[in-house]
């Protein structure tokens, strides 16, 4: 059985590169709008009895899912013996409670959604914190990866002498295993949430470490507000400017500009959603996972 690798739209980059490590097929396909805004999917590949790897990451899902969900069910039609998800970001993970009356805990109806569509799905490091694992949410195999190793492998490749700081307690099991694997010290935040926009973070205690590098991770940037304020903080605390490194590039308008503007020497995120901080590859990883 042979696998053919697909990129929908935005992800030509991360599905060659997955090719090249699987050394299989690039599938080819037409996926395009009409002028009234629905899409159009054909595959041009022969995918009968194939296995069909479809590489979409999933921010800003809404304007993806259709043509993803169009181009699964196709393959399956076309006689493939296996569809599946290489999503490196996915979407829908943190509303996993009802927070307010009225309110749908869209994590599972995504998940329903997701695992209707596909038989297999890849992820890394998603936003796992009410639901523990995968398959609380997902009724098909699902299987997330960890970027803790690739991330601690560019800390030492790349950092002098690190200090690690995580930005809230959930972080705190994610960072210690950075640090331990980057043989750093490391440091974890209070964060009090008071908007969409809007967090109070608590000064890290730097006095012990004035001649290390602050080393700010987390697995999502998005308005980047927390490591903003965390970075406001390191400029009267210590000497050294903060590298800031993310998992997923999520990145709302200007929050990367902003990040920089307030004084970090460097801003890194692995390659799960295309940007232009991507400095940690994550192509490896999955097909690896894809593998086996």
């Amino acid at each position: 059985m042979k696998t053919l690798v697909f990129a929908l739209p935005g992800n030509e980059a991360l599905a060659a590169a997955l090719a090249v490590h699987l050394q299989a097929e690039r599938g080819e396909a037409v996926i395009r709008r009409f002028p009234d805004g629905e899409s159009y999917v054909r595959i041009l590949s022969d995918v009968q009895d194939q296995k069909v790897v479809l590489v979409c990451t999933l921010h800003q899902p809404d304007q993806k899912l259709l043509p993803l969900y169009f181009m699964a069910n196709t393959a399956k039609e076309l006689g493939a013996a296996e569809v599946c998800l290489v999503a490196p970001y996915l979407a829908y993970m943190r509303q996993d409670k009802q927070f307010h009356p009225g309110e749908g805990v869209t994590s599972r109806y995504f998940a329903d959604l997701l695992s209707g569509t596909v038989d297999r799905l890849y992820t890394i490091d998603p936003h796992l914190h009410r639901f523990h694992h995968m398959n609380e949410l997902y009724a098909i195999p699902a299987q997330a990866l960890h970027a803790a190793p690739i991330v601690a492998a560019w800390v030492k490749a790349h950092i002098d002498k690190p200090i690690l700081i995580g930005p809230d307690e959930e972080s705190l099991q994610w960072v210690s295993e950075v640090a331990g694997l980057a043989d750093a010290p490391y440091l974890v935040l209070n964060k009090t949430r008071l908007g969409d926009r809007e967090v109070q973070v608590t000064q890290p205690e730097m006095a012990s470490y004035q001649q290390h590098t602050p080393v700010l991770v987390d697995d999502i940037i998005s308005t980047a507000r927390t490591m903003i304020e965390t970075v406001q903080h390191l400029k009267q605390l210590t000497p050294q400017a903060p590298v800031c490194i993310g998992v997923h590039a999520v990145f709302a308008e200007g929050a990367y500009e902003a990040l920089l503007q307030a004084g970090a020497a460097q801003v890194i995120t692995c390659n799960t959603i295309p940007h232009i901080s991507n400095g940690i590859q994550v192509d490896a990883l999955l097909a690896e996972a894809i593998r086996t």
